[in-house]
């Protein structure tokens, strides 16, 4: 048997949407989530099981925005660490993180005051790669 290839990243990186046209997000990575979430400021439902969103891409020194038109997949209710149930809406996009590039699903919410504008979940990690939770960047 040949011997895997581990790709270890820190517990922030940034990642790559291409087809929303986001050519770079710093993104917490987090093992805890099941699910990744992007921040949105606006989201507007349209028809066709369709939804566009702004996603802010960065906060300071100036704020970034892009807007994005993509198919709803599902929506999903959550408990976040307020207590109260939220219901969000869940769409799929490639994500490139290094030189590893896959699908994943993308919950829309607000993440207003949060260091990082996403926050990849363990399902969005690709095969492969290990968190290390001491380090931050590795990927270039």
């Amino acid at each position: 048997m040949g011997k895997e290839l581990i790709t270890i990243i820190g517990w922030r990186e940034h990642i790559v949407l291409p087809d929303w046209g986001i050519k770079r997000i710093r993104a917490k990575i987090d093992t805890g989530a099941r699910t990744s979430a992007i921040h949105c400021a606006q989201i507007e439902k349209l028809s066709a099981g369709r939804v566009r969103f702004e996603v802010v891409t960065r906060e300071r020194p100036k704020r970034q925005t892009i807007w994005v038109e993509a198919d709803v997949v599902r929506e999903s209710v959550v408990k976040p660490s307020t207590g109260e149930p939220q219901t969000r809406l869940v769409c799929k996009t490639r994500m490139r993180l290094g030189t590893a590039e896959h699908e994943i699903e993308i919950a829309l919410v607000c993440r207003e005051g949060m260091l990082c504008r996403m926050l990849l979940g363990r399902r969005g990690v690709p095969p492969g790669f290990t968190v290390d939770p001491r380090a931050k960047y590795l990927l270039k």
